[in-house]
């Protein structure tokens, strides 16, 4: 393998566009890409038959226009190239059908934005994205709107968060004299993610309808050795991980670092970093392959962010940073920070933004699945808080305390002996509790879970963070004494903001007394977290930097609601289904067994001991009537509740239905503990997390 040559050898990327289109096409297209001039509409004919050509040189028959409605997910609507002539066919692609598709917005999530019986809505390509072919298809990147204009997905508002940093901060950059074209923000998403044995994840109504073990009584052997984190890849997964990474690179999917994660079965692979909305279709293409290519090695992938109890889930650390097109990364602290001025002005604002909009972050990676691992002394808890380490932490104690900075700096040292080589000390550490932590020259906000579209945590970021350079540069713009004047902001916002800078352990309780006393949010489940997105403040955010109207804000808004009451109801339908027609019986089975055994050794004799089947009897019988009338209630309670409000539902599922839930799982896995492997009707957790060999 040639690993250069095929590197994005399925991929309309530069190189291509350079090689198939016309000069005055190409620059033109470049700078719509590189710049974020507008799209020159004229040029889009020239693409399409470019594109076209191309794509048919790939075996492609068919052209998508590749979205990303509410559902979290992507979609796609395949036409062939053909168009009849005469009694045959050509195969042609026009610029009006690159730049704008039709779809049926109404089978799509709207919040009430849409009516289900207006159906209209359209896709735009993004430009900045590069289209690809897979399996016969040319897939171009789109944005998804209504007829009306509405956005009605994820990648519009990401853009417009782009667009919206991009703006405020050349305002920030102009005041100390830099200018540039465009400022990107990056994202390098790390996904985590379990293999398993696909036959037993067959097994499992819970896996295959809700992503997550619903069942299971703890393995006996989890991660408590700490063997399994960066241990020897099996066979079989490294076979997987060569042919993903075969697939990723040919898509130019920058797949860089893979290994093993903490809990067994579970991995990871990092990517490196890009544009945002090139990073987001990067890893929802990820997503996807990762179940295919699981498949092709009769393995199941598991993206769930906590598909087993006791264990460590899986998250997605979002590496977030901005940089100018010329190369500056605004987040490069430099030698001697204390003397960047533009740096600490930048951080300033971040900070600002995290405290001001905190709820507003946490509620952008808000889900069912990551309410479960949130806090769970494997992920951050669900309380905001910005780490800075040593360096930075100490500086900004400086600056908010206005005493003189003692730099923390980096030193050079060594193992003790000779053959080893010298390495930089770093001047802070990693802080794996915190859920936004800065790492050097970017932030890595780590409370994403494991199956989210990035979007939602991009556009929160990107939207602060321009609001925050806007109120300086505001305050700022005419000042004739610039470091004067920023260096005064600089010192207001840390002091205004410093409850928001924790660097210690966030994993303790004693962090969530200590949050309390500070003023800060902790709302540990997404019913909770969300309905901080219907406050004005929130809202205005949003319209203010251009990314949301009103009514699409508070659409995304119950949608998320929406999706969180829809996921918990198909979890207890499906524990109440597991329950009834599975577990309960095949205990009653088992039981009935054990009552077979006591009457046959009493037919022998008296005598004979039976102490041991009968106290299993008795516990077994308990426990089984116990768990049927936990169902009962657990099915009674989820009729009661009324879906058509989103709010009150939501608070009805992660309040009452929940609960239930948690009552019912208590009880069945203590019944498995004590039922014979023979009569058990699932794969155990031992089945499954060690089920490749």
């Amino acid at each position: 393998m040639n690993l250069p040559e095929m590197f994005g050898e399925n991929v309309f990327n530069d190189s291509v566009q350079k090689d198939t289109l016309p000069s005055e096409v190409y620059k033109a297209l470049r700078a719509t890409i590189e710049s974020g001039k507008q799209l020159d509409v004229n040029i889009a004919g020239a693409v399409a038959s470019a594109m076209k050509k191309w794509a048919i040189s790939k075996g492609a028959t068919h052209y998508t226009h590749w979205f990303q409605p509410l559902t979290g997910l992507t979609a796609e609507k395949h036409d062939s190239f053909i168009e009849p002539e005469g009694d045959k066919v050509i195969m042609r692609l026009t610029g009006k059908s690159l730049i704008i598709g039709e779809s049926d917005a109404s089978s799509f999530p709207s919040g009430g934005s849409r009516a289900t019986y207006m159906a209209r809505g359209y896709t735009a390509w993004d430009p900045t994205s590069p289209a690809f072919v897979k399996e016969g298809t040319l897939y171009i990147p789109t944005v998804f709107v209504s007829y009306t204009g509405e956005t009605l997905d994820k990648k519009a508002p990401l853009l417009r968060s782009m667009t919206a940093l991009d703006k405020q901060a050349k305002r920030i950059l102009k005041l100390f004299g830099i200018e540039c074209k465009k400022v990107s923000t990056t994202v390098g998403p790390e996904q985590e993610y379990f293999l398993i044995d696909e036959e037993e994840y067959l097994k499992r109504k819970d896996l295959m309808l809700t992503g997550r073990t619903l069942f299971g009584a703890p393995v006996t052997r989890g991660q408590e050795l700490e063997d399994h984190y960066f241990g020897t890849i099996k066979p079989k997964i490294g076979e997987f991980m060569r042919d993903l990474d075969k697939e990723l690179w040919s898509y130019g999917v920058l797949s860089k670092t893979k290994h093993n994660e903490v809990a067994p079965a579970q991995h990871e692979m990092a990517p490196v970093f890009s544009t945002s909305n090139v990073a987001v279709d990067g890893n929802m293409l990820t997503m996807e392959l990762m179940k295919k290519v699981a498949h092709k090695h009769g393995l199941a992938c598991l993206l769930h962010e906590k598909p087993f109890r006791g264990i460590n889930g899986s998250g997605k650390h979002n590496n977030w940073s901005m940089s100018t097109d010329s190369g500056l990364n605004l987040l490069n602290p430099c030698d001697c920070p204390e003397e960047n001025t533009l740096f600490k002005l930048v951080l300033a604002a971040i900070v600002k933004a995290v405290d001001e909009y905190q709820g507003v972050m946490r509620a952008s990676i808000a889900s069912a699945g990551n309410d479960h691992r949130l806090g769970a002394d494997e992920a951050p808890p669900a309380i905001m808080s910005v780490y800075l380490g040593d360096q930075l932490g100490a500086l900004v104690d400086s600056i908010v305390k206005g005493e003189n900075y003692k730099s923390v700096k980096a030193e050079e040292g060594g193992i003790g002996v000779p053959e080893s080589p010298i390495f930089p000390k770093d001047a802070t550490d990693r802080n794996r509790t915190s859920p936004f932590a800065f790492t050097g020259n970017k932030f890595e906000f780590r409370m994403l879970g494991s199956q989210a579209n990035v979007s939602d945590a991009n556009i929160c970021l990107n939207t602060i963070v321009a609001d925050a350079f806007s109120d300086f540069a505001d305050e700022l713009e005419g000042k004739k004494d610039i470091e004067k004047a920023a260096n005064a902001v600089i010192a207001r916002e840390l002091k205004k903001h410093y409850r928001i800078i924790f660097n210690l352990d966030g994993y303790g309780p004693e962090w969530e007394a200590e949050a309390a006393r500070r003023g800060l949010l902790n709302n540990k489940n997404t019913a909770d977290a969300v309905p901080v997105l219907y406050q004005d403040k929130n809202i205005d955010v949003f319209v203010r930097q251009g990314v949301y109207t009103r009514a699409e804000a508070i659409a995304r808004a119950d949608i998320r609601l929406e999706n969180y009451t829809k996921i918990i109801n198909i979890e207890a339908l499906t524990m109440i289904e597991m329950a009834k027609r599975d577990i309960i019986p095949a205990v009653s089975d088992f039981v009935a067994e054990l009552c077979q055994n006591v009457a046959s050794k009493r037919a022998v004799s008296e005598k004979v001991p039976c102490n041991a089947e009968i106290k299993l009897i008795d516990k077994l019988s308990q426990l089984n009537d116990t768990a049927s009338a936990a169902v009962e209630k657990l099915e009674g309670d989820l009729k009661s509740v009324d879906r058509r409000e989103v709010l009150s539902a939501s608070q009805s599922m992660a309040h009452l239905i929940i609960p239930d839930m948690e009552a019912v799982r208590a009880i069945v896995d203590e019944m498995e503990t004590l039922t014979s492997a023979d009569y058990w009707p699932y794969p155990t957790y031992f089945d499954l997390l060690y089920s490749v060999k």
